[in-house]
């Protein structure tokens, strides 16, 4: 068996004497996914011990022998031509010229290699070869992550880092799921239960790796984000590399001169001088076009969505369950509307942008309407009606198939006493006999029956061809303008965004009932507060498995971000009632993602106790500390109790969100911070801080030129510093770094 070649760490060829970062944990704690980030990050290597383990039980599998015969799967493990990769961008596993890489991931194989691992002979065969892998693999490329059962105690207990990652059963078993691709139902969790608990069972009767031993971190990653996880590693790497560097040559110098970027004296360069100096200083290293036109202040920044001028309405109207989502969808030409084989999926008045032959115009997909409806029902359609009383031009939906209805006769009704022209829609018209069915809609005295098949798109251009001939030049007002500063209502469901957004509005705008999950597509709502227009979007809750969520809810949830994408702000709300979940934590993530300015509301707070109040702090002290940043308002929607705060909160937002720092001031605050906390050094280096300029707002975006890595860590260092100094309340800030290395002479 060979897994590289052993390199001596103290030879003269050798780099430096390496960092070794031994990480273990149970079973879908997320071992694996951390190391190779890890690895990626500092530039090294991966050693995945447990794929030796995978390896020795396929081949034991492959050549027939007996994994319960231990004699012999240990002679197995010696003999084995393995060949193993620690290239974190695709660590490969050959045994005897024999790409297994893909192979041993696979169900069998994990059902299979606790008999393997739990195989003491085994296991002293291969705890030497990873002990050498893991340090000649340091030595050779700056850092080793290893990752496996005993890294941090047997394998490895000399490592600078050693981490014990912890997670819940039912992450663990979710995250194993995933992995494996399999659906979320009762029998994959047995299955999970089997592979993941089970084999922690087995595993720990021949390993310790469910408590840390002395000098070995804990985290513990449930509800925690991969990269939170990776940046906890990171830290502890940087000082265990300032230590090492110190105990070799001493203290570091400062990485940037006083006067050159560094604290300037009392009668010291000015901010200017200190930018004009730094900018010269980059002439030095090689710079692309995109680095230049970014100096030069010539990329662009990002503007709000444009206010739209006043378009047509057409409301899209009918009995439930006659195609109307599909129809809007046909015409928009994308998937945009929820559509599901069941009536009542579409409960809100909901605008898109559509077009046809140059003509722009609103479209509002509607939900079915029923006459003396109760309930939810009867709120669907007064939503229904109130569409028709904002339109120029309704569409009247009716399915050719079934023939009018006393539904529809009752709804006609309605759309007569409006007064507005009406364009008569014959759906579900699939062949030539359809168009003959259809033909009876003349008898209800609207004029031409247009067949379509909204499925199909069959006629939909003559529809719209139609359409526009009724259609005025401009509407009579436009119901949702996508002004400049949008709103996006987040949360999970049922945690009371419509309710906030009928208050903010003063009427029942949006369906509101006690059912969780009743608004389906995200609605938009221009709303006067604080003496200034908004244009707020209440969008549908987020689920906590949104990729295993099916029809309505699926793809409601996918138009809930891509609402947020369009908004310039997310008011994120969360129920005070309740303890702070791992699906609000991962609804706030998302935010952060889309880059858009946060505010954290508290909804229900008038029904806090005080021992609630209490738990309440301590879980926003622990749970949310990575957005401490964000204006908080306790609010109740229902009530209306301090809805008046939430403007001011999001002024406040959206004014760091469009936030500049002047580039002299950035470069000597980057300077003062680099000279008092230098970066570790990292390899025998130390990268240097060359430039910064702030690129972009909404979000501030930073980039940093550096004549090498900066760590993820000192990158979160610099952010929280940009906090403390420049204060951005409300506002991600994102900094990027570009790596520019000196002209050759």
């Amino acid at each position: 068996m060979h897994t590289s070649a052993p390199h001596d760490p103290t030879s003269p060829e050798s780099p430096g004497p390496g960092i070794a970062i031994a990480i273990d944990g149970p079973a879908g704690s997320g071992k694996s996914t951390v190391s190779r980030l890890l690895a990626e990050a500092l530039e090294g290597g991966v050693l995945d011990t447990g794929a030796m383990y995978r390896a020795v039980a396929w081949f034991c599998l492959d050549r027939g022998i007996d994994l319960d015969d231990r004699d012999a799967v240990a002679q197995a493990a010696r003999e084995l031509d393995l060949d193993l990769g620690t290239d974190p961008s695709g660590a490969t596993v050959v045994v005897s010229g024999t790409d297994i890489t893909s192979e041993i991931r696979t169900e069998r194989i994990s059902q299979q290699v606790s008999t393997v691992a739990t195989n003491t002979l085994v296991r002293s065969v291969l705890q030497g070869r990873q002990r050498e892998l893991l340090h000649a693999t340091a030595a050779e490329r700056g850092f080793c992550v290893a990752e496996g059962r005993d890294i941090t105690t047997v394998v490895a207990p000399d490592a600078q880092v050693r981490v014990l990652l912890l997670a819940s059963d039912e992450e663990r078993m979710r995250r194993r799921a995933v992995e494996l691709q399999l659906e979320d139902s009762e029998e994959t969790r047995e299955r999970m239960a089997d592979q993941v608990l089970r084999r922690d069972r087995d595993d720990s009767t021949v390993s310790e790796f469910l408590t840390a031993a002395e000098g070995v971190e804990t985290v513990d990653t449930t509800g925690l984000g991969v990269e939170d996880v990776v940046e906890r590693i990171l830290m502890l790497v940087a000082a265990a590399e300032t230590a090492q560097e110190e105990a070799l040559h001493g203290a570091p110098e400062p990485a940037v001169r006083p006067g050159a970027g560094g604290a300037a004296r009392a009668d010291g360069p000015t901010d200017e001088e200190i930018e004009s100096a730094l900018r010269a200083g980059l002439s030095d290293y090689q710079l692309d076009d995109e680095d230049l036109a970014l100096l030069r202040g010539e990329q662009s920044e990002q503007r709000g969505p444009e206010v739209q001028r006043s378009l047509p309405v057409v409301a899209v109207v009918g009995r439930p369950n006659v195609g109307k989502s599909t129809l809007v969808n046909r015409i928009l030409g994308r998937r945009e509307a929820v559509v599901e084989d069941r009536p009542g999926v579409t409960r809100d008045r909901v605008f898109y942008e559509a077009e046809w032959t140059g003509k722009d115009f609103w479209l509002v997909d509607t939900g079915g309407w029923e006459d003396r409806a109760q309930g939810m029902a009867h709120r669907v359609a007064e939503q229904a009606e109130v569409a028709v009383s904002l339109a120029d031009v309704v569409m009247f939906v009716v399915d050719a198939n079934v023939g009018i209805t006393t539904t529809d006769e009752q709804l006609l009704k309605v759309l007569r006493r409006s007064d507005v022209p009406i364009v008569l829609v014959a759906n579900k018209v699939d062949d030539q006999r359809g168009e003959i069915e259809a033909a009876a809609l003349w008898n209800l005295g609207l004029g031409e029956p247009y067949p379509v098949s909204a499925l199909h798109g069959r006629g939909s251009g003559d529809l719209l061809d139609a359409l526009l001939e009724a259609m005025p030049e401009e509407g009579r007002g436009t119901p949702a303008d996508h002004g400049p500063r949008r709103v996006a209502l987040v949360g999970r469901p049922n945690v009371g965004k419509s309710s906030l957004l009928n208050r903010l509005a003063g009427e029942q705008r949006v369906v509101v009932d006690d059912v969780a999950g009743t608004t389906r597509d995200p609605v938009d709502e221009k709303i006067t507060l604080g003496g200034r227009e908004w244009t707020f979007v209440d969008t549908a809750g987020i689920r906590r498995r949104v990729l295993q969520s099916q029809g309505a809810d699926y793809y409601a949830s996918l138009r809930t971000r891509a609402a947020l994408d369009r908004a310039e702000v997310a008011v994120v709300l969360l129920e005070a009632s309740e303890p702070i979940s791992t699906q609000d934590l991962k609804i706030i993530d998302m935010v952060l993602e889309s880059g858009r300015a946060l505010v954290l509301a508290f909804n229900k707070w008038d029904l806090l106790d005080e021992d609630r109040h209490k738990a309440l702090e301590r879980e926003i002290e622990r749970d949310l500390s990575h957005v401490s940043w964000a204006p908080r308002v306790n609010i109740s929607a229902q009530t209306g109790r301090h809805a008046d705060r939430l403007v001011p909160a999001l002024a406040t937002a959206l004014e760091s969100w469009d936030r500049r720092i002047a580039t002299g001031r950035l470069n000597a605050f980057l300077g003062q911070l680099v000279a008092a906390h230098p970066h570790p050094v990292r390899g025998g280096k130390q990268s240097r801080i060359l430039f910064a300029t702030q690129a972009r707002t909404r979000p501030p975006r930073f980039v940093i030129f550096a004549s090498g890595f900066l760590e993820h860590g000192y990158r979160r260092f610099i952010e929280r510093r940009l906090r403390e100094d420049f204060d951005f309340p409300g506002s991600p800030i994102v900094i990027g770094v570009r790596i520019r290395e000196k002209r050759r002479r």
